[in-house]
Formats: C-alpha cells, structure tokens, sequence
C-alpha cells in the first residue's frame, strides 16, 4: 500500500511534466516572427530647428547698456523702495512690544466682549488666560494692530514680508468663538 501511493506522487508530476511538452512552441516562435515582421515603429521626424539671425548691436539708436548714468538711475529707484518699505515698518520696530505679540495670531480665540464706560473691549483667550484688547492694541507676532472691535469680530491690520521681501499690510481677523458642547 505504501509503495503504490509513492509511486502515485513519483508518477504525478511526471505525468504533469509530460503535458508541459513543446507540442505548440514551434508554432508559437514561428507567430511571433511573423508578428515582429508585420510591426514597424513610427517615428516621427524631428522639426528642424529655427534659424537664427543675429541682430548687430547699433550704439548710436540704444542706450549702452553700461552706462554710469543708467546704473545710478537704477540704484536710485532700488534706495527708494527700500525707504519706503523701512517707513511701514520702522514705527512698529521702536516701539515697546506688548505682551500679546509673542502669541502668534492662530493661537489667540476670541470669546467675548464687553462695553466698558462706553467702549467696546473684546475678550480674548490665550492658553487658558483670559485678556481684554482695545482698539489700537497689538495681537500676534505679526505686527497686528487691532482696528476693529465688535461683538463678534476683531479686525487686524497685519503688517509682513511679501515673496520679494517687501513689506506689505494685510488685513486679518478674530471671530468669536462659540463655545463646543
């Protein structure tokens, strides 16, 4: 009994190998010439390249481009961006900073208001520390002078560095923060 089931798994996969004879791969490797002689590649011709012609450079109808007097046309435009960029942002480099301003601006929630002796004052939390801002306070390290105070808002004027290093103003706000049950 235990040679017959032996001879079964030896027989098996001989059996098996057997079927995995090349009867059809003469047939298959005679397809796929055929198959690669009846297939051209497309190639498309590349465009020639434009011509060039160059230009002569004619001194009498151009400015030179080096010339002393261009540079310090230039120098004088560059100096006087820079001067008024120094201008928005000087008066906010002299003065004290108030204890808000080492907050950034996305960490501060506004939670409420209040009306005292007729001016409007708005609540602002600051981890788990309550402050009342005015109008004309600083909030966030961005310069942020409030503008506005509402019920429900308050209104920033920011002032940053754009992509080129100029700064700019930008305005930004608070909304009240309801509170999440």
């Amino acid at each position: 009994m235990m040679i017959a089931r032996a001879g079964i798994w030896i027989l098996a996969p001989l059996l098996l190998l057997a079927g995995c004879a090349d009867s059809d791969v003469d047939e298959l490797q005679q397809w796929m010439v055929e198959q690669r002689a009846q297939t051209k590649p497309r190639i498309t011709p590349i465009p020639e390249p434009k011509r060039f012609t160059p230009q002569g450079y004619v001194q009498d109808t151009g400015v030179e481009p080096f010339s002393l007097q261009r540079l310090t046309q230039a120098l004088r435009q560059e100096s006087a961006g820079a001067n008024a960029n120094a201008a928005l942002v000087a008066p906010e480099l002299s003065r004290r900073k108030e204890p808000l301003e080492s907050v950034p601006l996305d960490s501060v929630k506004m939670v409420g208001s209040l009306n005292k002796a007729g001016q409007l004052v708005a609540l602002v939390k600051v981890d788990n520390l309550l402050y009342q801002v005015r109008l004309g306070n600083y909030l966030g390290q961005n310069f942020g002078r409030i503008t506005k105070v509402s019920e429900t808002e308050i209104v920033l004027r920011e002032i940053v560095q754009d992509a080129a290093g100029e700064w700019i103003e930008r305005p930004a706000a608070l909304q009240l923060q309801e509170r999440s049950k």
